[in-house]
């Protein structure tokens, strides 16, 4: 893979880069770089019934939730990666990242709903897993990404199942991070990553499900 300017910051500057970029994310002040792939389904989508968006908006708070920890494992194992080229990858991804969560969040105001509230809990637990898998080595964190991206992909299928038929806005925003987030995860695999052992993979999806249940709701 070709990297062309890699990241040999000194560490002070990249911890203040993290910094900007957890009070953005946790604030809402997010933009997205690409555009919003909900645009082209803007004059077919029907209006939903309450409960179809109700639900619609429970998914879609999951799904930003999923992008604020995405954030968050991104910037800290761009923190402990030891090599500028894994460095830059994460931020990389970390920035194609930053555009679900403006989807997500346009479309939840879209729907008239909100974000989870506990979205500082959730970034704060993901930094430290995203500290910990660096600490582990680069190969080890790029076996967390992997598993991740792995596990966020199932979730989102799971979601087109669930969203409304006729919520064609959400569904066009699930299925470009689900393209997304499989690249993630072969882009990890190509730079050297290993699949992680089956009792840790079990922890992270049960960690996740907790996760989920808990922000289709708060």
């Amino acid at each position: 893979m070709d990297y062309p300017k890699l990241d040999t910051s000194p560490l002070l500057d990249r911890l203040l880069v993290s910094a900007d970029n957890t009070l953005r994310t946790l604030a809402g002040a997010v933009h997205a770089a690409r555009p919003n792939p909900a645009g082209a389904h803007r004059a077919e989508a029907a209006p939903l019934a309450d409960d179809e968006r109700r639900e619609a908006a429970a998914l879609m708070r999951v799904n930003h939730v999923g992008e604020v920890c995405a954030q968050a494992l991104y910037q800290a194992q761009a923190l402990t990666a030891r090599s500028p080229e894994l460095r830059q990858q994460m931020r990389q991804a970390a920035r194609e990242e930053i555009d679900h969560l403006a989807w997500c969040q346009q479309r939840l105001d879209e729907l008239g709903d909100r974000p989870s509230l506990l979205n500082p809990l959730w970034y704060a637990g993901a930094f430290g897993i995203g500290l910990l898998a660096g600490r582990l080595g680069d190969t080890t964190s790029l076996g967390f990404v992997i598993e991740t991206e792995r596990q966020v992909e199932q979730h989102l299928a799971g979601h087109l199942d669930r969203l409304p038929v006729g919520d064609t806005r959400s569904r066009a925003i699930v299925e470009a991070m689900k393209a997304d987030e499989a690249r993630h995860a072969e882009d990890a695999r190509g730079a050297g990553g290993l699949d992680l052992p089956m009792p840790l993979a079990w922890l992270m999806r049960g960690a996740a499900k907790v996760m989920t249940t808990v922000a289709h709701r708060v």
